[in-house]
């Protein structure tokens, strides 16, 4: 079942995240994964945002998406991503076959 990687940031160092941002496809490539979502027009139709910066990125598997986040390639990136911005990363399952109306 497709797992799904979704994170609202503020950037608050652009120079720093754009250094994360040069190395971070290559990992997401090597598990699997595929944006669907990195950046663009943000509009909440309900609720608040955390950030203006949304990133979703699918994943085969939930496995795939956590062995993403847990290797040590993206543990080496992740402390710019943390010190260039700030917001949430959640791991969504999604759904098999259609999903209920």
């Amino acid at each position: 079942m497709t797992a799904y990687l979704y994170g609202e940031f503020v950037v608050e160092d652009a120079a720093l995240y754009a250094r994360y941002r040069e190395r971070v496809a290559e990992v997401v490539a090597a598990f699997g994964g595929r944006y669907l979502v990195r950046g663009g027009q943000v509009e909440a139709l309900e609720g608040e945002l955390i950030g203006r910066r949304v990133v979703v990125i699918a994943f085969p598997d939930r496995k795939r998406a956590l062995a993403f986040y847990r290797s040590p390639a993206y543990q080496a990136i992740l402390p710019l991503r943390l010190r260039a911005a700030r917001g949430r990363l959640l791991l969504l399952e999604g759904v098999e076959g259609e999903a209920p109306v």
